[in-house]
């Protein structure tokens, strides 16, 4: 019984806020009750006053925050505009008559000192980066909003000369005081840490205070109306300032509040300042402006300066983009471990170097190296690896790219090489290898074989292919090294035989599509699904992709079987959407060959396999890879071609390289798959989740979806949630099945 006590009093603690905010409704309610300025109606009012003072002093008792400074400032704000209402009720039922200005207006006036300090406490936090822009964005928000403030109530007091002088001063000083509660208002407003609800509920109090004040000053100056009405919005700024500081996450320090990268360019905090740029512009085409020169000359003056700012923003903002994207570059295209470029900035690389020339490509394979982290751990094999690239770096010439390729296996390119300097090369690789290398306490022996190929204005794949059978030639040989020959390729008459086959089970109906469903995460709905090819073999079995879709691309049949796969999707996506209905997924996504890419009809060969299906052209997506398209040409001309129809571009396997990048301005693309080996390793701090976060971040801001592929574990799926992933797709959800189930929750469906 006493632990239920317990729980209640916890509950009961944590919800007082809302208690308070209930309770100072009713009073309000009851002040409105009242007869208007009567005595009872003001010794109400000043009670709910000085009751937030009380409550304020009670937050801070409770939750004891480490900084209570805050809430200290804040709360002698409320008390000296408590007292300036008590002030101001003496002078009404005891002396029948108010001064302005009086003692109550310096009680008024002094609070708001008060509680902008607070506010600025509450603000100083060190925040690493981003300082700049919340600085610009807040000038363009207090600029603009304080340049309605000027024309509308602080130049009409200003330029009234028929009261006295220190009335026009003292009508002054509020506005000014609210505008730098307008200014504090901005900054707190461009913070992206400030997120507790303690902290929104203090910027709803000053945002109430600052209405009522204006509202206040409307009245008076334009309408000579009773402002009775507005006490309500004042009452309004007391409950909040104190169901701040009766809310538990007052405690909370929100220096230590860390947010994901991507709120940094939020639509609110982009949108605001760009709607309080425009209010300039606005002001000087209102007739209000234009009848007074002194107001038009400084909306004039305001209009340029947020031009600038805004102007200053846009520049940081593509700036801090470049940035990201450089950052990103550089990831992508280097090997964590070794520091060495990865496969990705090799094959690039080789790319170029095909394009304008000749090169050599030697492919080096440790032998042996699994049984090393197998029986010493990975840890030791790391630094292996680690020691046996520095040696490989301090051999190849400056003109040449070492790359780890994953694995144990490194690659050297050298650019317009000849066979004897490539020789040369190798040799003195090899020797280098043959020295033990030393690693946690372990002197250990490794051997290598080297694969060499060279090649002029041929396909890079290609090469590095021949590169590959070469080495395993030397391993198998025993050999340091060895050059590839046609003699080697052994794969030509497979390849041959393979494709007969092909042609056969393409007739035969051997080949079935499965699909694979892409999961809306959390909520875990099948959003959409990927159509993937399998051969069933009456005598091979099972033959993988990676087997025939390559042997397909060599030989052109690549594109009677897209055509079959891309019908099959469709009709089946048509029958799902017309018998599921909402439980139906919403796309059926379709990879796409270069070879089917490089036909001048296929757009319309799509178009005309959508009419003969009944598939809508939104339901559909093709997948292409950046090498099917980095070429451009009749590639990218086909894909804008299927844009015009309807169909969504997903560009696969993204964030492989610089070139990525550079697709994103030339093809269009609707949806980044990006790659597995930026998630496999996601939960771990590092490379891979600082790559996965940046992806993320550039697909929201160019507008286009994100689907995470690879996903394996319930930790990796979780920790693509945190950065912003909503599609996932991989083996923990589902394997590639002919029927999804469409109606299984995320848990049913990764059982």
């Amino acid at each position: 019984m006493p632990s239920q006590w317990g729980r209640w009093l916890v509950v009961g603690l944590t919800r007082i806020w809302c208690w308070w905010l209930a309770v100072g409704v009713l009073a309000t309610t009851g002040y409105f009750l009242l007869p208007a300025s009567s005595l009872a109606a003001r010794v109400c009012y000043n009670v709910i006053g000085l009751a937030a003072v009380v409550a304020i002093l009670v937050g801070v008792r409770l939750y004891r925050p480490q900084r209570p400074g805050v809430w200290y400032w804040v709360a002698a704000g409320q008390l000296l505009a408590v007292l300036g209402d008590i002030t101001y009720d003496y002078y009404l039922y005891e002396l029948g008559r108010v001064p302005y200005p009086s003692i109550a207006d310096a009680f008024y006036l002094a609070s708001y000192p008060l509680r902008i300090m607070g506010l600025l406490l509450l603000s100083r936090r060190r925040q690493p980066g981003g300082q700049t822009g919340r600085l610009i964005d807040a000038a363009i928000a207090a600029i603009g909003l304080g340049l309605v403030l000027w024309t509308f109530i602080l130049h009409p007091t200003v330029a009234d000369r028929s009261a006295p002088a220190l009335a026009r001063v003292v009508s002054t000083v509020y506005p000014l005081a609210d505008l730098l509660l307008l200014v504090m208002l901005a900054w707190l407003f461009t913070d992206p840490r400030n997120r507790t609800p303690s902290s929104r509920l203090l910027n709803a109090a000053a945002a109430t205070l600052l209405a009522a004040d204006t509202s206040y000053s409307v009245m008076i100056i334009y309408f000579n109306a009773d402002p009775f009405a507005v006490d309500a919005v004042f009452v309004a700024s007391t409950l909040l300032w104190a169901a701040a500081a009766l809310h538990p996450s007052m405690a909370a320090d929100p220096a230590v509040v860390r947010l994901p990268r991507s709120t940094e360019q939020s639509v609110a905090r982009l949108c605001a300042p760009a709607a309080c740029s425009l209010l300039g512009p606005a002001l000087l085409l209102s007739p209000y402006a234009g009848e007074n020169t002194i107001d038009g000359t400084v909306v004039a003056c305001t209009t340029i300066v947020l031009i600038l700012l805004t102007i200053a923003r846009m520049a940081l903002i593509l700036t801090q983009l470049k940035w990201r994207s450089r950052d990103l570059e550089r990831l992508a295209m280097q090997d964590e471990m070794t520091g060495l470029a990865n496969r990705r900035r090799f094959e690039n690389a080789l790319r170029e170097a095909m394009a304008v020339g000749s090169a050599q490509v030697a492919l080096l394979g440790l032998n042996g190296f699994k049984n090393v982290n197998d029986e010493l751990g990975r840890a030791v094999g790391d630094r292996a690896l680690a020691s046996l690239a520095q040696r490989l770096a301090r051999t190849v010439p400056d003109d040449a790219l070492l790359a780890r390729m994953g694995g144990d296996e490194f690659a050297v390119l050298l650019p317009g090489g000849s066979a004897s300097e490539s020789g040369a090369l190798v040799t003195q690789l090899a020797a280098q290898l043959r020295e033990p290398v030393h690693a946690g306490g372990h002197d250990l022996l490794v051997g290598v074989g080297i694969g060499l190929a060279d090649g002029e204005r041929d396909d890079p794949m290609e090469v590095l292919r021949r590169a590959e059978t070469a080495m395993y030639a030397a391993k198998r040989a025993g050999q340091a090294y060895r050059r590839w020959e046609p003699a080697l390729d052994e794969q030509s008459t497979g390849h041959a035989k393979l494709g007969a086959e092909m042609r056969i089970g393409l007739d035969a109906g051997q080949f079935r599509v499965v699909y694979q469903p892409i999961v809306a995460f959390p909520e875990g709905r099948i959003a959409a699904v990927e159509a993937l090819v399998r051969w069933e073999h009456p005598h091979r079995g099972t033959v993988s992709p990676a087997h025939f879709v390559p042997v397909a691309e060599q030989n052109g049949l690549i594109v009677e079987l897209g055509a079959w796969i891309l019908r099959t999707a469709c009709r089946q996506m048509a029958r799902w959407r017309a018998e599921l209905g909402v439980s139906a997924p919403d796309k059926v996504s379709v990879n796409v060959s270069a070879r089917q890419l490089a036909r001048p009809g296929f757009a319309t060969s799509v178009a005309d396999i959508l009419a003969e299906t009944g598939l809508a052209p939104n339901h559909l997506a093709v997948e292409v890879t950046e090498t099917a398209v980095f070429e451009g040409g009749q590639a990218v001309t086909t894909l804008h071609e299927l844009r015009k129809l309807g169909v969504q571009i997903a560009l696969d396997d993204f964030g492989t390289g610089h070139s990525a990048l550079g697709l994103l301005q030339t093809v269009p693309v609707d949806i980044l798959k990006v790659d597995k080996s930026f998630v496999d390793n996601v939960t771990e701090a590092g490379r891979h989740s600082a790559i996965a976060e940046a992806l993320i971040q550039i697909s929201t801001e160019l507008g286009m979806t994100a689907v995470a592929e690879g996903v394996e574990t319930a930790e990796q799926a979780d920790a693509l949630s945190r950065l912003g992933y909503t599609l996932l797709q991989g083996y923990y959800f589902s394997r590639p099945v002919a029927e999804p189930d469409f109606g299984r929750s995320r848990t049913a469906i990764a059982a």
